[in-house]
């Protein structure tokens, strides 16, 4: 009987035309899903908005060497599927491309050594990297960076050696490129550099090794020329020569540099002085470049170089990226006895550069002076860190008032002024840590949340190596290591990070009525572990002289750090304005900036209302975590993403705070208990070879049975 085959290939004929349909469909049809944690492989929305809203040209030029070793190949893998999110989100006037900058030995092309030349235009150079080749470690150049081209602006991230934070950087730079046009585009004056140099250092430059001296002028001018093409010529340079009588004036004004020197008789130049330096202003806003460092060196004595014309440039680039406004201002108190930040000469303790660094990265930071100025209307975020000086009741008056009217405040604070060793005192060699009062504890209180008195000790800490004839280890109590357990990870600009390293941190307490009588949310970012306890009296951070309690009643985990967030009540609501203190330079507002005339006989009564709209305080117990030993400048430590997050967060760019802690480099596993510890390490060590065996006996066991069966029915079919 025949059998009709063809409705078999009429079923097949249509399964064909069904996967074609389907493919054809695929190209235009499809949906992509990033099942990982942290959504590493998805943009943020941040950054769909930036490349989704181009009214130019953008280009993203990639210099990647081919071929890299582990884990480098990985991190262009993850360049490419990041840039072809770019892509997907963005609109027609976003594009990126790859060139190959391979070497010549290594199977590069004529074309490739032109794209090398092109990296180096840029200003992307090759880095030195580590890879393994027939069982041999060698040390071989690769280009890893790009260059983001808007217009006739260039920004460049010069080295990407990881995956971390790269679409947080990579979508900065965009932001940061499209402002910028915007900025110099709107500017109605040119901004404009001065070089200050007096005509008598010229004399004594031979002197101090400063043989370039007379070429600076030209110097600068070529780099103010090959900036202004990138600029659209809003810059302009001109060369001061400073009179005898303008010297101390330029130096008190602008901090500039103000040198001395005797009679030189062998070069027949008499004693003097004279100023060098560099000014970027525009408008009322100025910054003081050095163009010369200073520098002591043990048996040389003072030391003199002039500002390579490298950092020259980026030093002329970021002066004048801040004074026109492209990133967000943040305000930092500079008075009061606040954490230096930029150096003060003759200061014995170290600036926070890291911070700075950090900071100008995502905003520009504007120094805010009470005792001349006050606050600044339209500041979002101000930064008081590490205050020592007694604030006044009037400065405690424009700090409430700017928290009445939007400006949040983000409060680094110690509770304990350190003063070091006395000069010439034997017996005192050790630092002593005093009570800090000034006065803003009292704002802080009425607004619902104090500092403790001392300081927290932690068993789950930093532990400093040390040489084994003093030990081998030392505990650091009070450096406390943060782990992702006792962080609030409900917040999302929190999630992300998994540990933190603190320092000499106060604990942080809140009163719950005063909040919720207010309606104020706190929400506590993070504490001490559970094994944790307090220094109370006679503060001393020698961990030496650090002993842990007695007892374990004496233990309890401690908040370390909250955001308070609502419409908070004004501290001088039921209290008398504070009188304005003789010498201040603020004038009122409603006079125009002119004195007010003073009219006697005449009262008023009022009452200041709360905060206008809803407003956030960042409250830490510690000053240190803005240091250099603890935050980098470059912004891959857990710490440094945890303060940049919390600026973020005031400043409300939350967005930016959660696409930075993406990928942290540092991403430990919880800390189990000692119990769970002994158990795991007895397992591993017995547990799973007696699983091996006992697996191996079963084994032996089923095939004892299996062959006792096929024996019984071999048997029975014999005796049939």
């Amino acid at each position: 009987m025949a059998v009709n085959s063809t409705p078999r290939y009429v079923k097949f004929g249509i399964y064909i035309i069904l996967i074609v349909l389907l493919n054809i469909a695929a190209l235009t049809l499809f949906f992509r899903v990033d099942l990982t944690e942290n959504r590493v492989y998805s943009l943020s929305k941040a950054s769909r908005e930036v490349v989704s809203t181009l009214k130019e040209p953008l280009t993203v030029n990639v210099f990647f060497t081919k071929n890299l070793p582990a884990p480098y190949n990985t991190v262009e893998r993850y360049l490419r599927d990041l840039l072809e999110e770019y892509a997907l989100s963005g609109n027609r006037y976003f594009n990126y491309r790859f060139y190959d900058v391979t070497p010549l030995e290594e199977g590069g092309s004529a074309r490739s050594a032109e794209n090398q030349r092109l990296a180096y235009d840029y200003g992307i150079q090759p880095v030195q990297i580590q890879a393994i080749e027939h069982d041999e470690v060698k040390i071989k150049k690769a280009f890893m960076g790009l260059a983001i081209v808007h217009g006739d602006t260039v920004e460049r991230v010069p080295t990407i050696t990881s995956a971390d934070g790269l679409e947080y950087k990579l979508t900065s730079a965009m932001r940061k490129v499209n402002n910028k046009i915007s900025a110099l585009l709107k500017l109605e004056e040119p901004v404009k550099i001065t070089l200050y140099l007096s005509p008598s250092i010229r004399g004594v430059a031979p002197y101090m090794g400063l043989k370039d001296l007379p070429e600076l002028g030209n110097g600068v001018n070529e780099i103010v020329t090959e900036l202004n093409r990138k600029m659209y010529g809003r810059l302009s340079f001109s060369t001061v020569e400073p009179s005898d009588e303008e010297i101390e004036r330029l130096a008190l004004e602008y901090g500039l540099i103000h040198l001395k020197w005797p009679d030189i008789p062998q070069a027949d130049v008499k004693a003097g002085g004279g100023v060098i330096g560099m000014i970027v202003q525009h408008g009322e806003s100025t910054m003081s470049l050095p163009v010369l460092q200073v520098f002591r060196v043990p048996l040389f004595g003072t030391q003199y170089s002039l500002v390579s014309p490298d950092e020259l440039e980026e030093m002329i680039t970021g002066s004048v990226e801040t004074i026109i406004g492209i990133h967000e201002n943040i305000g930092y108190l500079a008075d009061r006895g606040t954490m230096d930040i930029y150096g003060v000469p003759g200061s014995q303790t170290e600036p926070a550069t890291s911070f700075v660094q950090l900071l100008s990265k995502s905003y520009s930071l504007k120094q805010v002076f009470l005792e001349q100025e006050g606050i600044p209307d339209g500041l979002k975020t101000l930064v008081i860190a590490g205050p020592t000086e007694s604030f006044s009741d009037y400065d405690l008056y424009r700090i409430d008032q700017a928290l009445m009217k939007g400006t949040n405040l983000a409060l680094f604070l110690d509770s304990f002024r350190e003063i070091g060793p006395e000069q010439g005192n034997p017996y005192v060699q050790t630092s002593r840590f005093l009570p800090n009062e000034t006065g803003l504890e009292k704002l802080l209180e009425h607004y619902g949340v104090r500092i403790g008195k001392s300081v927290v000790m932690d068993y789950n800490c930093f532990t400093q190596r040390q040489p084994q004839q003093y030990g081998g280890e030392q505990k650091i109590y009070y450096a406390p290591i943060i782990q992702s357990a006792n962080i609030n990870a409900r917040l999302p600009y929190m999630a992300n990070i998994k540990s933190m390293v603190g320092l000499a941190m106060s604990p942080v307490e809140i009163d719950e009525k005063r909040l919720a009588e207010n309606n104020i949310r706190a929400e506590r970012l993070f504490s001490s572990s559970s094994r944790s306890w307090e220094m109370r009296e006679n503060i001393n951070l020698n961990p030496m002289f650090i002993a842990p309690p007695s007892s374990e009643d004496e233990l309890k985990s401690y908040p370390l750090a909250y955001v308070l967030e609502g419409s908070f009540p004004s501290y001088f609501a039921d209290r008398p304005i504070p009188e304005k203190p003789a010498g201040t330079d603020e004038q009122p507002e409603e006079n125009g900036g002119k004195p007010a005339a003073s009219i006697s006989g005449i009262e008023g009564t009022g009452k200041l209302a709360s905060s206008v709209r809803p407003g956030r305080i960042f409250v830490i117990g510690t000053s240190h975590m803005l240091r250099n030993n603890v935050l980098d400048a470059e912004g891959q430590s857990p710490n440094s993403a945890f303060v940049m997050n919390v600026l973020d967060v005031l400043n409300d760019r939350e967005d930016m705070a959660f696409m930075r802690s993406k990928v942290l480099s540092f991403n430990p596993l919880n800390d189990p208990q000692v119990q769970t510890k002994m158990f795991i390490k007895s397992f591993n060590i017995a547990g799973l070879p007696v699983i091996v065996v006992g697996a191996g006996l079963l084994m032996l066991l089923r095939r004892h049975i299996r062959r006792s069966r096929i024996e019984q029915m071999f048997s029975r079919r014999g005796e049939a």
